[in-house]
């Protein structure tokens, strides 16, 4: 298997667990997770330099966090969901 292949197969997991691991599903993420790789591979790689100047990712990973990492792939193409922020209940009307 060419490291192409595990990435798209890790990509695709993710997908698959972000979903809510769904049964029928797999033709559809397959592509999505050949898609993700594949412009993964086209886009510039960042110069060493850069990597250097934004520490934050590196406290950010050693954090626990309440999602899962694959919660935050996105298909190219689709606005990641954004949590919505929980309502007040209503107040009782005075009498």
């Amino acid at each position: 298997m060419s490291t192409d292949d595990k990435r798209i197969r890790e990509f695709a997991y993710q997908i698959w667990e972000s979903e809510g691991k769904p049964e029928g599903h797999e033709a559809r993420h397959w592509e999505m997770a050949r898609k993700l790789a594949e412009a993964e591979a086209l886009a510039p790689s960042k110069s060493p330099r850069a990597g250097k100047a934004k520490p934050a990712p590196a406290k950010a990973a050693a954090k626990p966090k309440a999602k899962s990492a694959a919660a935050l792939v996105v298909p190219p193409g689709e606005q990641p969901q954004v949590a919505k922020k929980p309502r007040a209940p209503r107040k009782p009307p005075a009498n």
